[in-house]
Formats: structure tokens, C-alpha cells, sequence
């Protein structure tokens, strides 16, 4: 649900966005957010292919007719892979953390197209700090807020200028006498008279 679908179905833009605001507010405390969902599921099952690889590991060396020195080698092999596997595990689980924390910060900041402004940040300058906090975010996010401002949403409201009335037909002295001592024509008559152009 979306601030202008909202609007498209007749709702205010304050209204609309009051709307959004509960929604995102209900959405957030009861359900976990994707990214979080994402990443525990990934993790569960890269864990579950490296037990199952351990497991294949330890079946090999029971069945293996190799003698004590041999045996150590491999040991010592295999601890090294599991030690590789476990640091691209870690580095694989805070990249999808930091991922998850990028998009959703991405989304409160009000980004219009979160590829499209993701493409614009230096995500190599970012550190993860904690299970919450990507340190150089905020300001990546501001940089790109000041120099591509389309990509957000904006609170602003629309300008309206007051006090210009603009054109009114019947009651300009050039069409209704010099006295222009006409009264004003309202929209439905106008539509009456020349037909409505707004459909």
C-alpha cells in the first residue's frame, strides 16, 4: 500500500500519508521484516550445508585405511578449510545484514527507487557496527539526497500561490461591456455553455 494509491482512490495527501505512517507502524511491530527473514534463512541453510559437509569429512576419515601420519595431514587440511568456510560464512552473513539494514534505511529515508539509489552509494566505505548500525550510511544517504532529491519523497506540500485569481470570461470588461457589471460564472456553468474538457 502505497501514498498514491491511496491518493489515486480519493484520500487526502496528509491523510494518505498519516495512513502509510500506521501501516509501516503495525507492519513493522508485528511481522519481522524481510531482510531479517532473509538473512536467517540463509544462514540456517549455509549451516546446514556445512554440518552435512563435516559430516561427509568425518565418514571419510572413519573409512579411510591411511596410516597416523597421514591421517593428522588431512586433519590439519580440513581444520583449515573449516576455518576458510567459517570466515566467508561471517563475511557472507554480515554482507546480507548489511544489505538488510541498507534497504530498510533506504526505505524510511523515503527512496523512491531503492536499486536506483543504491547504485549511487559507496557501499565499500560502510562498516557494520553492531546487528543495527552501518557507520557511514546517514551521510551516504544525505550526499545523495542533496544532489539527486528526485529520488525521495517529500513532505513539502504543493505551491498554491495566493491571491491570483486568474481569467474569468464573463466578467472581463472586453467581453461583457465596458462596465464588466457581470456576474461571476461558476465552474457548472461554464461546463454548461462550452462543455466540460476535463474528462
Amino acid at each position: 500500500m502505497t501514498k498514491e494509491e491511496l491518493m489515486a482512490m480519493g484520500i487526502s495527501e496528509a491523510q494518505s500519508e498519516k495512513i502509510v505512517q500506521m501501516y509501516n507502524e503495525v507492519i513493522n511491530e508485528r511481522f519481522i521484516p524481510r531482510s531479517r527473514f532473509n538473512e536467517v534463512n540463509e544462514e540456517n541453510r549455509s549451516l546446514k550445508a556445512a554440518i552435512s559437509h563435516r559430516d561427509k569429512q568425518l565418514e571419510e576419515l572413519k573409512s579411510s585405511d591411511a596410516d597416523v601420519d597421514a591421517l593428522k595431514q588431512q586433519i590439519t587440511e580440513l581444520q583449515e578449510q573449516n576455518k576458510q568456510a567459517r570466515k566467508q560464512h561471517e563475511a557472507d552473513m554480515e554482507k546480507l545484514k548489511m544489505e538488510g539494514i541498507i534497504e530498510s534505511t533506504l526505505a524510511a529515508a523515503g527512496a523512491k527507487n531503492i536499486k536506483a539509489v543504491r547504485a549511487l552509494l559507496d557501499e565499500s566505505r560502510f562498516k557494520l557496527k553492531g546487528d543495527d548500525t552501518v557507520i557511514g550510511l546517514k551521510e551516504g544517504i544525505a550526499a545523495v539526497k542533496k544532489s539527486d532529491p528526485y529520488l525521495f519523497e517529500t513532505n513539502e506540500q504543493r505551491y498554491e500561490p495566493k491571491g491570483m485569481t486568474g481569467f474569468k470570461p464573463e466578467t472581463d470588461s472586453r467581453r461583457s461591456g465596458a462596465g464588466g457589471g457581470s456576474a461571476p460564472v461558476t465552474y457548472a456553468q461554464w461546463c454548461e455553455r462550452f462543455g466540460d474538457y476535463s474528462r
